[in-house]
This record gives structure tokens, C-alpha cells and sequence, in this order.
């Protein structure tokens, strides 16, 4: 599983109509083969702020994604509301057998 998280700092003049490109690229992105999740949400300490996070089957259905037509629409768009830098992180994702032991030794502590 890929998983991606991103910001997107908006202009607040235009933060209706981020949020009306967000929805649209979410609507559109939900329907592609290998995505499993794809949503934006408002920052609670800015809410001139976008946060991006999908779920992806496969490298391959992430790089499908960027080939799309609502993709190309987007990115055209995406720089008129756009108030600052944006940034995203990838992360590759395996699943863990339940039943293969993992020497509890060495992990780090969790810290909530």
C-alpha cells in the first residue's frame, strides 16, 4: 500500500473555490482503479489550510493517478488558490503477519 499526505496552503480569497477543486479531484479520484481512500481536510490551526491524504494499492495505480484528465485539471487550477508552498510525503506501507513474532526488544517506545 502507498500512502500520501500532503498541505496545501490556500489563499483565503480563494478558499471556496480550493475547497470546490478539492472536492472535485476527490470525487473523481475515489472512482480510479487501486485507489482505497483519497480525502482533503481543513486544518484545525489554519484553516486556509489543506490537508491531503489518499491510500493506493499499488505504486502503479499512484502513478496511473497522475496521468488522469482530472489530475491535468487540477494542477491547471491548483496555482491561482495556492498561498505558499506545498508539500507532500510518500510512504510505502506493508502489512505485518499476525502471527510472526516481532521481538518486542527492538522497538521503540510509543509515545502518544
Amino acid at each position: 500500500m502507498i500512502i500520501v499526505h500532503g498541505t496545501i496552503p490556500v489563499r483565503p480569497d480563494c478558499r471556496e473555490e480550493a475547497l470546490s477543486l478539492a472536492r472535485r479531484m476527490a470525487d473523481a479520484t475515489r472512482d480510479e482503479i487501486g485507489c482505497i481512500s483519497y480525502d482533503f481536510y481543513i486544518g484545525l490551526a489554519d484553516p486556509n489550510t489543506l490537508m491531503l491524504f489518499q491510500e493506493w494499492e499499488s505504486m502503479e495505480a499512484l502513478m496511473g493517478h497522475f496521468q488522469t484528465e482530472h489530475m491535468d485539471e487540477f494542477l491547471k487550477v491548483l496555482p491561482s488558490v495556492v498561498a505558499g508552498e506545498i508539500t507532500t510525503k510518500r510512504y510505502a506501507v506493508q502489512s505485518v503477519d499476525e502471527n510472526q513474532s516481532v521481538p518486542k526488544e527492538n522497538l521503540p517506545p510509543t509515545i502518544h
